[in-house]
């Protein structure tokens, strides 16, 4: 109710004048929201993850770990929120719902007596203050690459705006002082000299002789053999930024070790869809051309049948023809298909992936179900099928900002019972 209010505003309010606001809006948001749940971030543990890919998957590992540790937990992240044994899907469409959202959310972990708070916190969150008042003790860098450009205004705005996640890390408003960042990746210098008074790097090298399989990832890890059922080097990573994290907590190495070996799911993130057939039905979030390439890779023994989109509501547009030639340089048949094409023209989204194409010619079938059935038929022994774009994400957003209630996954399993009755 109270958001379609302030839309209603926003449309009265010249948009200079709405820009000039806006900033103060936001804060004063973030600061009555604090105030109102009586500052809860003091009371806990909180451990944020952030950077463009692997966040959710990280605060998963960390949450699982933690967990293994017996140590009682509260995570809110794209994929769910959860206090102690209660959890519930994230059915928002945003990371980050809102600055009373998060408060209150911190206040209910407290109430439940959690040790620790595990957020994932994006730029956009960043952005809209939604962060402020939010007190760390660690903040977890995955990966930065080019993400919600035309959102941010630049690259360079995109990465302050990440960076801004890190300024309770060099105010001391807690005990500890943590920053977490993968070396690997060159926009971690600025994260590991943001000011945390603790600076935990960790890379590849960590990782010892691993292996990558196709039905899991093994790696060591101080000396100790980890083995998970997740797939990708992307995993690997995610997997090393959570064990140096948690090692920085007091976390047992016994304890890491049990916590990423019994997760053996991740929802929307490289999930299979399985019901007995003979070729691989995988379902993952991936949105951006370097995390298809990294799914891709994963599947790279294998025929891929790839069915994918782009996002509409002018959502970094430059990023369409790039998906495009990620699919056409690893997919061997491509499906292009809506996605969540906000106001935008469906089919005008996908003429603009078309130019990425040049080895193939993409099938086009605008509705989602459809072309996911599609992919299904055409699936032998041994192939995959990659629905890509979503993962959890429960809605298809339309026009006036109205949404049509979805999963890809259920929608998979749903057509590929079809197909084996």
């Amino acid at each position: 109710m109270l958001t379609s209010i302030l839309q209603t505003i926003k449309k009265f309010i010249p948009k200079p004048l709405f820009d000039a606001l806006a900033p103060s809006y936001h804060y004063s948001l973030a600061f009555f929201g604090a105030l109102i749940y009586r500052f809860p971030s003091k009371h806990l543990t909180v451990i944020a993850v952030t950077g463009t890919k692997g966040k959710s998957s990280t605060v998963e590992m960390l949450n699982a770990i933690f967990e293994a540790a017996g140590k009682k937990t509260a995570m809110l992240g794209t994929i769910r929120f959860k206090i102690g044994e209660h959890s519930r899907p994230n059915t928002f469409k945003m990371t980050v719902p809102g600055r009373f959202f998060i408060q209150k959310f911190l206040r209910q972990a407290v109430n439940a007596h959690c040790d620790v708070a595990i957020l994932e916190l994006s730029s956009e969150a960043a952005k809209q203050f939604r962060h402020k008042f939010v007190y760390l003790d660690a903040l977890v860098f995955t990966n930065l690459s080019p993400e919600h450009i035309e959102s941010h205004g630049s690259f360079e705005k995109y990465r302050e705006a990440k960076l801004a996640l890190t300024e309770t890390l060099k105010k001391n408003f807690k005990k500890r002082s943590v920053i977490v960042a993968n070396i690997d990746d060159k926009e971690s210098k600025a994260f590991l000299n943001s000011g945390a008074r603790e600076q935990f790097p960790f890379s590849i090298k960590d990782a010892g002789l691993y292996d990558i399989k196709p039905d899991g990832i093994s790696f060591t890890f101080r000396n100790t053999r980890i083995t998970s059922p997740l797939r990708g080097m992307f995993n690997i990573y995610n997997c090393l930024g959570a064990a140096t994290c948690a090692e920085a907590f007091g976390i047992s190495v016994t304890d890491i070790k049990t916590g990423l070996e019994n997760l053996s799911i991740i929802k929307g993130r490289v999930e299979f869809v399985k019901l007995g057939q003979d070729f691989d039905v995988v379902v993952d979030y991936a949105h951006t051309s370097g995390s298809l390439t990294e799914l891709y890779k994963t599947f790279d023994k294998q025929k891929k049948i790839c069915v994918l989109g782009n996002t509409g509501g002018g959502r970094d547009k430059w990023k369409r023809p790039e998906m495009a030639r990620v699919a056409d340089t690893f997919c061997d048949e491509i499906i292009l298909t809506n996605e969540d094409p906000y106001d935008e023209n469906p089919s005008g989204i996908l003429e603009d992936m078309l130019p990425g194409f040049k080895l193939h010619a993409p099938t086009i079938i605008m509705d989602r179900r459809e072309a996911i059935g599609e992919a299904l038929k055409r699936a032998k022994t041994g192939d995959a099928v990659l629905i890509t774009g979503k993962g959890t994400d429960p809605f298809i957003m339309i026009a006036h900002n109205k949404k049509i209630r979805w999963s890809d996954y259920d929608v998979a399993k749903e057509e590929l019972e079809k197909i084996l009755k």
